[in-house]
């Protein structure tokens, strides 16, 4: 993205947003399939992670990308974890492929910092901002993204295997990829039973 798209004024409208917005749809880890996105393309979908509501400007959150070689070497760590705990071979070779699913995966983790004035509340929404973000970045060019966490996101071994500090947690992995079917809609809520006014 060029420095003068950066620098446009804020209060331009962009109805192909909203547009956006009205029209995203999760894709199923599951059934992506390459090409991922470009060093280009990936480098714009992490910078639209980091423009997001963070009071304090404390940035409490950062990124871990998966592709390429790295994808098995999470798999391996999954693998090596789950053996460690005496779970079925057959369990443990899926668990091995998990990360293989889309060609690239974001993991978004929550650093947020205790014992400040911005309470940590507002740091773990600001990373969920950064998820969000991020999958609607991903849409915006053409592809399909899906926001999981999964047993791994949680397991304190395999959170130590992957560099993640004391208090740090996975607010999510993004799977980034291209569709093999066309995308079901889902049910959405009833508007009437979610908005009430003061």
């Amino acid at each position: 993205m060029s420095k003068k798209q950066h620098d446009a004024p804020f209060n331009r409208p962009s109805p192909s947003t909203i547009d956006l917005l009205l029209s995203r749809r999760s894709g199923s880890a599951k059934a992506m399939t390459g090409p991922g996105p470009s060093k280009a393309q990936l480098a714009d979908i992490l910078q639209a992670g980091a423009r997001v509501p963070d009071h304090g400007k404390l940035f409490p959150w950062r990124f871990i990308v998966f592709e390429g070689a790295g994808r098995e070497r999470m798999g391996d760590i999954l693998a090596e974890v789950l053996a460690a705990e005496g779970e079925r071979e057959k369990y443990i070779e899926e668990e091995r492929g998990r990360f293989l699913r889309a060609p690239l995966v974001i993991g978004v983790i929550s650093s947020a910092r205790e014992l400040h004035k911005v309470p940590v509340w507002e740091q773990e929404l600001s990373a969920g901002a950064a998820c969000q973000n991020i999958l609607v970045a991903a849409t915006a060019l053409g592809f399909v993204a899906n926001w999981l966490t999964e047993w791994y996101a949680f397991h304190p071994a395999v959170k130590e295997r992957m560099g993640l500090k004391p208090g740090e947690r996975v607010a999510g992995f993004i799977y980034v990829g291209h569709a093999k079917d066309a995308l079901e809609e889902r049910p959405r809520p009833d508007m009437a039973g979610i908005v009430t006014r003061f």
